[in-house]
């Protein structure tokens, strides 16, 4: 049998038809449909917004606020160095480059390098941080760590 565009159908049991509501009293959904008695949520165009709770303080308002947003914090682009591993020797790593091959999305105050993984080949690298294990593990490889101001 050849399938045409205008023959498909979804499998048996794939698709259910929608309850009709309001359709008098033999359906069994006649009267109110579905919607309870009277109240608030039985009328047309009822619409309650996230988090409203009838009336009462709402559990949003009833909590204390706790801490603070510092607006001078500065956001890093991370990278380890199990990332950096399959550079060439003595390749020039930058922020720029790695931008530009994927590794970091967004570098925002700047990029900060940590020491997870290790480092086989030499490399020199340029970024704004350096933690303190990324830079010995850096040196140990024979490579140079380049701090960005």
């Amino acid at each position: 049998m050849s399938t045409h565009i205008g023959t498909l159908r979804p499998p048996v049991g794939a698709t259910k038809r929608s309850k009709r509501v309001g359709q008098g009293m033999g359906s069994g959904h006649g009267k109110t449909a579905t919607r309870g008695a009277k109240g608030q949520r039985s009328r047309a165009g009822m619409r309650m917004r996230p988090g409203f709770e009838g009336g009462q303080m709402p559990l949003s308002r009833r909590l204390p606020k706790r801490g603070f947003t510092n607006i001078f914090r500065k956001i890093y682009a991370v990278v380890n160095l199990k990332d950096l591993e399959n550079f060439k020797a003595e390749e020039k790593i930058t922020p720029e480059l790695l931008v530009a091959c994927g590794m970091v999305k967004k570098l925002g105050d700047g990029l900060k390098i940590l020491g997870d993984g290790e480092l086989k080949a030499p490399l020199q690298i340029s970024a704004h941080l350096f933690s303190k294990s990324a830079l010995e593990k850096i040196q140990k490889a024979g490579g140079k760590a380049e701090v960005i101001s």
